[in-house]
């Protein structure tokens, strides 16, 4: 297994770089990654255990730099990266936390993705409104907000019922959650 080169970013950031997935669907292991999910989660001040079920759910496709640029090739808007993260919330987040690294670098980079995917997910707990109701515990808001944006993730929050794929994503995110118990530091 190939791996990538590592891409600083904020000071204090790890620099071992992380496994590329083999280019061959049905051989990616999420559990590769859990020393780069525990280390990006606490840097970012998030759960361990939630941005390891958000990497279970992204998993669904295979994540190989070759595969990404074609990918990308056919359809520019598409969404990169071991964690699936789109072009929008990764700008934001490289803004907000000084994270020096580039798009490209999402595909190229697994562990530079997660330490993104990271910084996303505390973004978003930082949206989520103080009054909720108490349908959904806040890490199934949290990967809603991941899959589905903030705005829709605070309109969950708020009682409004998610839609079909929404749904299917928090399906996928609450069977993954035991797998994710396995992390060391989880």
């Amino acid at each position: 297994m190939s791996t990538a080169t590592g891409v600083t970013g904020k000071p204090g950031a790890a620099e071992q770089s992380a496994p590329t997935p083999p280019l061959l669907p049905g051989r990616y292991d999420p559990d590769e990654y859990a020393d780069h999910v525990v280390r990006s989660a606490r840097e970012a001040g998030i759960s361990p255990r939630l941005l390891m079920t958000v990497l279970r759910n992204e998993a669904y496709k295979p994540h190989h730099p070759l595969l990404e640029r074609l990918w990308q090739w056919w359809k520019p808007g598409a969404s990169f990266g071991l964690v699936n993260m789109h072009r929008t919330a990764f700008e934001q987040v490289c803004r907000a936390h000084d994270l020096d690294g580039r798009w490209q670098d999402m595909r190229d980079d697994p562990g530079f993705a997660l330490r993104a995917a990271a910084w996303h997910l505390r973004d978003l707990a930082a949206r989520l409104p103080d009054r909720r109701t108490a349908r959904l515990t806040t890490e199934e808001l949290l990967a809603l907000g991941y899959n589905t944006g903030a705005r829709n993730m605070r309109a969950f929050a708020r009682g409004v019922p998610a839609g079909p794929m929404a749904r299917s994503y928090l399906r996928r995110f609450r069977a993954n959650r035991p797998q994710a118990d396995t992390l060391p530091a989880a």
